[in-house]
């Protein structure tokens, strides 16, 4: 198994990023979880609110994410006051517990603010990619500083860094919003129920799996060759490949955009419209 490089593994965890990162990324939960619960009250319906605790839920998943994209999160060593904010280790990855609100931010905000549209059958095509393009950059903005300020690192054989983010974490980021949102309204359309709408939790794993070690395969695969000083072409070759499976997702994915309609896609009335009636 490929041991994480000690220069990695000893680097020092900056605590004012660590901090800023921690609180500040809470604070916005707060608000979306607020927001979600509002947005909630006025529709009658658990789908916003699901898609932000389905998110949280499945950061608990992140060591897998680690393994597979070398992704490190830095510590704090040499005796030095103060400590990182975790609350588990798995594969031998601390994990600090601003991964939960982070899944939250980055992956649930586009059911927010364009799930209704969805739902409604009002996105288009442009308006997936919109979607994708808008979450690659909000990915690349939080990582960029994550990773440039020493909060956590990708140290793999990466090529089309900025600065020290890969641009191809950043696509496979967004690819798995788009997927997620899309397979989240259909279950909204669908479920009958408050238990079908909890379908969300089983939704994000599974896009997510999908994503990074579907889509992602042939960079994960690269990344993690035998002679790794002899795989630069290859891992060229991945990540121009898994980026090009992305574009081919979220084309996919457009095409399975709700249309407009007054009942969901099995033909009852959908758990919105039931607790509607319910109140009523």
């Amino acid at each position: 198994m490929e041991r994480v490089p000690p220069s990695v593994a000893q680097h020092e965890l900056d605590l004012l990023w660590q901090s800023i990162f921690t609180w500040a990324s809470w604070a916005i939960v707060a608000i979306m979880l607020a927001a979600a619960i509002r947005l909630g009250i006025r529709q009658r319906t658990p789908f916003y609110l699901f898609a932000c605790l389905a998110a949280g839920v499945a950061a608990f998943a992140e060591p897998l994410y680690d393994v597979a994209f070398d992704l490190w999160f830095y510590d704090v060593h040499d005796g030095r006051s103060g400590a990182m904010y975790s609350h588990f280790t798995a594969f031998g990855v601390v994990q600090p517990n601003w991964t939960h609100s982070g899944y939250i931010i980055l992956y649930a905000s586009a059911c927010l603010y364009a799930g209704r549209a969805m739902y409604e059958g009002r996105w288009t095509r442009r308006g997936l990619f919109a979607v994708w393009a808008a979450e690659i950059a909000a990915s690349c903005v939080f990582e960029i500083i994550g990773t440039g300020f020493d909060v956590y690192t990708y140290y793999g054989p990466y090529v089309l860094r900025i600065w020290h983010y890969p641009l191809v974490i950043g696509i496979l980021e967004g690819t798995q919003v788009v997927l997620f949102t899309v397979l989240a309204v259909h279950i909204r359309r669908r479920a009958a129920t408050w238990w079908g709408a909890a379908g969300l939790f089983i939704a994000f794993p599974l896009t997510m799996v999908g994503t990074n070690a579907g889509i992602g395969f042939p960079l994960v695969i690269a990344l993690h060759l035998d002679r790794p000083q002899s795989s630069a072409p290859i891992v060229w070759v991945a990540t121009l490949s898994t980026m090009a499976l992305c574009v081919v997702a979220v084309s996919g994915a457009s095409r399975f955009l709700p249309t407009r309609s007054g009942r969901n896609e099995s033909g009852s009335p959908g758990v919105d419209a039931v607790l509607a009636g319910s109140v009523s």
